[in-house]
């Protein structure tokens, strides 16, 4: 439903939280859904609408819903990440979520933001440019959603509860999924295959959405070039690729003409894995790009994906990205963070390790931001903070590292002796107005690795980035077309940095979109204080607010 008010387009949406059957891989088992679909149903708007979801909690497990990469202008309350903002809707319980596309077009997703339930719970959401306004380029034939994800057999709160109790790192996924299908690679999945139809000569706008849990992955399509031209929502300038490479939270739009002979090509989504040691899975998600008039059932074609340990092409990807138009960035900042990312090891303090330390050298796993691993309180941050109730949270994130060494090669690694981390619940504080320089430092103790870092309510200019140390003599700065991203690839072994500045009033999350990490602490929360009169202050919280 649409309706017009005071200018704006409401649109409505009702969402239920159900629980359903579904089988795949040989196997059928109950899941959480939106309203019975797996992917969810997708949101359509337009530049400046106004959207309201009424969601309804039919499922026996606690649910939120984040919008990924809306920046939620003065409405944190319904940003949705767990007892960061919000308290989860309860079973048999309601929420309505209230939010405007302010200067924001593009792919986006929404997802669940408790436990591990976005492995099913997640849906595309689409903003179009204002009425007349024209895409950067030429308007393609047909716009196509492709939703890359992980399937597990096992129920992944279960699996969730299974992984933080045993101490160690979860499995694997039994499949990688395109559009909630796994493709004729895996068992039982010979028909269980997404297919896009294509006419000869055509243009294509594809919309990649990441919605995978624990897994980076590289895509691409037989015999046909990928070209990109809007990443997280925000255009850049057209870069032409064989594939590129996704991880959780991370939203790309490419171009792909059908100038190939008629017949049947394949896309394949694959492994990408920096860490070491790490178990994963790696057969290739499968999906058909079928012309009109290919012989029928006709053999595909297959794309050659990069090893699953090619940092180069990552690389590669990421040197391609620039802003279409020139930016307006701050040239001073007023703030610099420097936060380190990465793996810790606890020592074991159960009675009973062989059940609950079964981390490297028989420790507990965790990870952390400058050697803090974040715990989510008991009621949201947000509310501690507005309410001014004290004990949830600490506002003393140290904004450097605790001790400063050789991060990449000279990291601590006498696990688990050396390689703990601080508990708690400490946040970063700005002033409304902040023009903040994020440094994010990537760490080697247990193993460098590539982290996808998402920060909530804002998008940010990743401004430089490098392997290494970051050493701020040597780094090399894009100050002129810079990328405007919501998510960004720390480079294994490396860093990356962004700048932004701090308008948006409310608590905002930050932390690694592989969820493993999340649950093991790889997370702060920043908060931004309001700033002068009515446009610069967060408005009260929603009446339906839920209670924890």
């Amino acid at each position: 439903m649409a309706q017009k008010a005071s200018g704006i387009s409401t649109k409505f949406y009702d969402f239920k939280v159900q629980t359903r059957s579904v089988t795949k891989l040989c196997h059928s088992k109950d899941i959480v859904t939106i309203n019975g679909m797996f992917p969810g149903p997708v949101i359509y708007a337009e530049e400046g609408d106004g959207i309201i979801v009424k969601v309804t909690n039919e499922s026996p497990f606690n649910i939120t819903i984040h919008w990924h990469g809306v920046r939620q202008t003065l409405s944190c309350w319904f940003d949705g990440p767990s007892y960061i903002t919000q308290c989860p809707i309860q079973s048999g319980q309601t929420f309505t979520y209230k939010f405007t596309f302010v200067k924001q077009k593009g792919t986006f997703f929404w997802h669940a933001h408790v436990s591990w339930l976005r492995a099913t719970v997640y849906g595309a959401l689409i903003v179009y440019p204002k009425t007349g306004v024209p895409y950067p380029f030429k308007y393609p034939f047909q716009e196509h959603i492709i939703i890359l994800g992980e399937y597990w057999l096992k129920d992944v709160v279960q699996l969730d509860r299974a992984t933080i109790a045993s101490g160690g790192s979860p499995p694997p996924a039994d499949a990688f999924t395109i559009n909630g299908h796994p493709g004729p690679n895996y068992n039982c999945s010979n028909n269980d295959v997404y297919k896009i139809d294509a006419i000869q000569g055509k243009t294509y706008l594809w919309r990649l959405i990441h919605a995978g849990l624990n897994a980076e992955n590289f895509f691409a399509i037989a015999n046909h070039k990928l070209t990109i031209v809007e990443v997280d929502a925000e255009y850049t300038k057209p870069f032409i690729t064989d594939r590129v490479m996704l991880g959780p939270g991370q939203t790309m739009n490419v171009l792909v003409t059908a100038d190939q002979p008629i017949g049947r090509y394949s896309m394949a989504m694959g492994p990408y894995m920096s860490a070491k040691g790490v178990k994963f899975q790696n057969i290739s998600s499968i999906a058909y790009f079928e012309y009109s008039g290919a012989v029928l059932n006709s053999l595909s074609l297959t794309p050659k994906l990069p090893s699953f340990n090619d940092n180069l092409a990552v690389k590669t990807v990421m040197d391609g990205l620039k802003s279409l138009n020139l930016v307006n960035l701050p040239k001073e900042t007023d703030t610099i963070l420097f936060v380190t990312v990465g793996l810790n090891v606890q020592k074991c303090h159960s009675k009973t390790p062989k059940q609950n330390c079964q981390g490297l050298n028989n420790g507990v796993m965790a990870a952390s931001m400058n050697n803090i691993s974040f715990v989510k309180p008991k009621i949201s941050v947000l509310e501690a903070y507005y309410k001014k109730i004290n004990g949830s949270f600490t506002e003393d994130f140290p904004e450097v590292p605790l001790e400063f060494y050789d991060f990449v090669n000279g990291a601590p690694n006498n696990i688990p002796n050396n390689t703990e981390s601080l508990n708690g619940t400490r946040t970063i504080v700005l002033e409304y107005g902040t023009r903040v320089q994020l440094i994010l430092q990537d760490t080697g103790t247990v193993s460098t690795e590539n982290h996808p870092i998402h920060l909530h309510g804002y998008s940010f200019y990743v401004v430089g980035y490098g392997s290494g140390n970051y050493d701020p003599q040597t780094a090399n700065f894009n100050l002129v077309d810079p990328p405007y991203m919501n998510t960004i690839g720390v480079p294994v072994g490396g860093w990356a940095a962004v700048r932004f500045v701090a308008d948006n009033p409310g608590v905002w999350f930050m932390h690694c979109h592989l969820d493993i990490h999340q649950s093991w602490g790889l997370g702060t929360a920043i908060i931004v204080k309001n700033g002068k009169g009515d446009l610069q202050t967060l408005p009260h919280p929603p009446t339906d607010l839920p209670r924890c």
